[in-house]
């Protein structure tokens, strides 16, 4: 308890010391608000409400049917415009997609000719024009034959394939994307607060003050990681009930308190983390350069973005060895599949080994600098 009094103290310092940063306030604010909200909102990777503009030169009941089939959510209602404004729009940015509807149209589709439709398709928004543009051939192609055949024909197959989705039965992409959001902005605020707590006892001069006091590095250390563990882990919890939950209306399938149990194991290893970083660094501008060259590469090859079986051998093997890849398995596994503890248990070892390694290396670097600041 006598040890134990100093990193009780020393981390309500360092969380007076937060409440007292607005910035790193607003960063908190924002991270587990509204970037979690906008990930769930956004979904760039699906087609919705895409601007669509037709120019209709045929004027037929075929070429009417085949605007008509162009509504919310995947599209905006179509607008109709001119040839001679395809270009300007396109240009201008007002329009994803125009499609040109040829005269003749419906007379050449009834008479078995080819005729051709031009969809001009605005390539910089990249993920609607990849998209969209298979979708968008997809409902003039099924529009076409219902018209000509009068009906919209079914072929009869003699194995009937019924998918149930257990999570996320729309397939929602905003799901998905909120939750993985949530996992990604714990482990990136547990790296800043920790690195800048330090980095900012370093500019202020108040790292001498604590090498005077009856405390141990392993103290100051652990005051530093439960302290923004806590903030951490309990903002958390409030965007996963209020944000995620409530204006976004995900469900949640497994257990919230075994998925926030893993969360602090996977802090344990991340603010560890900050710290080191923050021995390595001596500024906050050389803070941030270290904290893109480490993120991107924890939060692009962890799985939660990609599926790590798609990567190769050797980045699998050493992703093994990085905090993110196993707080993703076993966030995906509670959150998304219900999975209990006797499931994700592996997961939580692994954090706990890798958190390990991480305190003991860090304070290894830890000692060494304030030993060369004393």
């Amino acid at each position: 308890m006598r040890r134990a009094g100093p990193i009780w103290h020393l981390g309500v310092k360092e969380l007076w010391s937060l409440w007292r940063d607005p910035m790193m306030l607003f960063l908190v604010v924002f991270a587990l608000t509204f970037a979690v909200y906008s990930a769930g909102t956004a979904m760039p990777e699906s087609i919705h409400r895409a601007a669509i503009a037709v120019v209709d030169e045929d004027d037929s009941a075929l070429s009417a049917r085949i605007v008509s089939a162009f509504y919310p959510p995947h599209f905006a209602p179509p607008q109709r415009i001119a040839l001679t404004e395809v270009d300007p729009a396109l240009d201008a940015g007002r329009y994803t997609f125009v499609l040109v509807i040829p005269s003749n149209f419906q007379r050449d589709v009834l008479a078995g000719r080819a005729p051709a439709l031009q969809l001009n398709v605005d390539a910089t928004r990249m993920s609607q024009a990849f998209v969209g543009s298979g979708f968008i051939q997809q409902i003039v192609l099924g529009e076409v034959a219902e018209f000509v055949q009068r009906h919209r024909a079914v072929a009869v197959q003699p194995v009937e394939l019924v998918p149930r989705v257990r999570f996320n039965p729309n397939l929602e992409p905003g799901w998905f994307g909120a939750l993985m959001e949530l996992v990604n902005q714990i482990t990136m605020l547990a790296v800043i607060l920790t690195g800048a707590a330090l980095i900012r006892e370093r500019e202020h001069g108040t790292v001498e003050h604590l090498l005077v006091m009856p405390v141990t590095p392993t103290q100051i250390m652990l005051a530093k990681v439960w302290a923004m563990g806590v903030v951490v882990l309990f903002a958390s919890a409030l965007s996963l009930q209020g944000v995620i939950r409530g204006l976004l209306q995900v469900p949640v399938e497994g257990s919230v308190p075994l998925f926030l149990a893993g969360a602090a194991l996977h802090l344990f290893a991340t603010t560890c983390m900050g710290i080191f970083l923050a021995t390595v660094a001596r500024t906050m501008p050389q803070f941030g350069l270290l904290m893109v060259l480490v993120m991107m590469p924890l939060e692009q090859l962890s799985g939660g973005l990609t599926p790590r079986e798609s990567m190769p051998q050797w980045i699998q093997f050493v992703m093994q060895f990085a905090p993110t890849t196993h707080f993703v398995d076993l966030s995906q596994a509670i959150l998304f599949r219900a999975a209990g503890l006797s499931v994700v248990w592996p997961s939580f070892a692994a954090l706990f080994v890798i958190g390990a390694a991480l305190f003991a290396l860090s304070l290894a670097r830890f000692r060494r600098t304030i030993g060369g600041m004393g």
